[in-house]
């Protein structure tokens, strides 16, 4: 993918964690592809109970619950030398699948994922990756191979209650930052009112509100509480937040 402000090509990247918190202190390492995938997929379900009684000629879809997402991608791993020099495919694949699949004894489980490309940010975890050799040397060794690798998302029960609740300026809701998102447009989602969105600048300490990263989480507090930073800016007289 390219990036759309510097032209430059931006490989999609896989990063692991030992907790579902994400924080920087909790990463292992991070897996940068050798091509970017020309597609993904990307999978919505809904579960319904579809109990049927007796006598009756149909059945009444009662809602049960929205399943996680699922991710679909196809890597391909070269050694032919096409993307470059002494690339052992056999070293890449162990590579990927340490950083997505294996055990961890001290976790007690694999990692934790989060993939980065582009707009799109994913907590997850591996649910399976299938490798198939296509391409081998005289002598037996893989020249080529395709992971086809299957991501499930996660939420950290926290976040999940907040992000499915409904949008009351009661509630604090906490939302991820994207690549087409911005400050203003976040907290008219929320409060609509895009007014309030220096207020929620100062109480998530940005001061730039030009430079929100992707994958950063936002918090949009109560509605009150933003009241009480304004009046405090207004009496202190504190600068307006950079736009």
């Amino acid at each position: 993918m390219e990036d759309m402000q510097s032209g430059e090509l931006v490989k999609m990247a896989i990063e692991a964690y030992k907790s579902i918190e994400y924080t920087a202190s909790d990463k292992i390492g991070e897996f940068e592809v050798l091509y970017n995938p020309a597609s993904y997929s990307e999978k919505f379900e809904i579960e319904y109970d579809r109990k049927q009684a007796q006598g009756t000629s149909a059945s009444e879809f009662k809602f049960s619950k929205i399943k996680p997402q699922d991710y679909s991608f196809d890597f391909i791993f070269d050694g032919t030398g096409v993307s470059g020099a002494g690339l052992d495919v056999s070293t890449m694949v162990a590579e990927f699948l340490q950083l997505t699949y294996a055990f961890d004894g001290d976790m007690h489980r694999p990692p934790f994922c989060k993939l980065i490309w582009g707009h799109l940010v994913v907590r997850c975890v591996l649910l399976s990756a299938t490798v198939n050799y296509t391409l081998f040397k005289p002598d037996g060794y893989p020249l080529r191979a395709k992971v086809q690798a299957n991501f499930g998302t996660i939420e950290h029960e926290k976040r999940r209650t907040a992000i499915e609740a409904k949008n009351s300026p009661d509630l604090t809701h906490y939302r991820t930052v994207t690549g087409n998102d911005s400050l203003p447009l976040m907290t008219y989602r929320i409060y609509g009112d895009m007014s309030w969105y220096p207020e929620v600048a100062r109480y998530n300490r940005i001061t730039n509100i030009r430079r929100l990263n992707q994958g950063d989480i936002i918090a949009f507090p109560p509605l009150n509480e933003l009241e009480v930073l304004r009046t405090a800016s207004l009496v202190s007289g504190e600068g307006a937040v950079n736009a």
